[in-house]
C-alpha cells in the first residue's frame, strides 16, 4: 500500500510539474506575442515602439531615455539598499533623472547622432566606419560625457560653477575610459545590424546597464565611507543610509 501511495504521488507531482511549465510557457508565448505582434495582436508593442521612433523620433527619444534614467536611479539605489529618509527608493533624484534624461540626454544624443550619420551617410566601408568610431569617441563622447558629468554635479547639489568643473575635472577621464571600452563595441554593432533610426535608443540601453553598475558602485562606495563615518556613534542607527537630495 505504502509502495502504490509514493507512486501515485511522484506521478501527481510530475503531472503538477508539468501543467507548471505548461502555464509558464503561454505566459512567456503571450508575452513574446505582445511584443512582437502575432497570430492573436495586429501589432507587436515593439513594432509600434519603431513605429513611433520613424514618425516622431526626439518625442520617443526623449520618453525612452527619461524613463531609462529615472529607472536607473531606482535600480542603483536598489542595489546599493540606498534608501531616502523615508525609507524607500524613490528618492528625490528620480524625477531629476527623468528630467535630465528627457530634456538634455535624448535631445543632445538625437542631435549629435543625427550629425555624425549625416557625416557617413552612404559611406559603408571599413575605412568610413572606423572613422566614424574615431568620431564619436574623440568628438561625440567627450560632449556627452561632460554634459552628463555637470548635470550630474548639479542634480547632488552643485551651484556654482566651480563646483560643477570640479566634478567634470574628476570624473572625466574614468568616464572617458569607459566609454573608450565600450563605444566601439556598441557602435560596430549598431553599424552591422541596426537600422539608423534605432541607433539613438540602443545606445541609450547600454549607457542603462553601464550607467546602473556604475551608479550602483559609486552609492555602496558611499555607503561604506559613511557607514565608517559613524559606526559606534551613539543614536545614530543606521542614519548613515539614509540620504535626501
Amino acid at each position: 500500500m505504502s509502495v502504490k501511495f509514493e507512486k501515485e504521488t511522484i506521478r501527481d507531482t510530475t503531472v503538477g510539474g508539468g501543467r507548471q511549465r505548461g502555464i509558464k510557457h503561454e505566459i512567456a508565448h503571450e508575452i513574446g506575442e505582445r511584443l512582437t505582434g502575432g497570430e492573436s495582436t495586429t501589432t507587436g508593442y515593439l513594432a509600434a515602439y519603431l513605429e513611433q521612433l520613424q514618425k516622431n523620433p526626439l518625442r520617443t527619444r526623449m520618453l525612452t531615455s527619461g524613463g531609462l534614467a529615472a529607472l536607473q536611479e531606482v535600480l542603483a539605489s536598489w542595489i546599493a539598499h540606498d534608501r531616502s529618509k523615508n525609507g524607500h527608493y524613490l528618492s528625490p533624484r528620480v524625477p531629476k533623472m527623468a528630467i535630465y534624461g528627457a530634456f538634455i540626454s535624448a535631445p543632445l544624443g538625437h542631435f549629435l547622432i543625427s550629425i555624425l550619420q549625416r557625416l557617413f551617410k552612404n559611406r559603408t566601408s571599413l575605412k568610413a566606419k572606423i572613422l566614424q568610431i574615431l568620431v564619436s569617441n574623440l568628438i561625440v563622447s567627450p560632449i556627452q560625457n561632460t554634459v552628463y558629468l555637470a548635470s550630474m554635479a548639479v542634480i547632488a547639489g552643485a551651484r556654482t560653477f566651480h563646483q560643477v568643473r570640479a566634478t567634470v575635472k574628476a570624473g572625466f577621464m574614468p568616464v572617458m575610459k569607459v566609454s573608450w571600452i565600450t563605444s566601439p563595441l556598441a557602435l560596430a554593432f549598431a553599424q552591422k545590424f541596426l537600422p539608423e533610426y534605432t541607433w539613438v535608443p540602443f545606445f541609450n540601453i547600454v549607457a542603462f546597464v553601464i550607467g546602473t553598475y556604475i551608479n550602483a558602485h559609486t552609492k555602496k562606495k558611499r555607503l561604506a565611507a559613511l557607514r565608517r563615518k559613524y559606526q559606534g556613534s551613539s543614536g545614530r542607527g543606521e542614519e548613515y543610509s539614509r540620504r535626501d537630495y
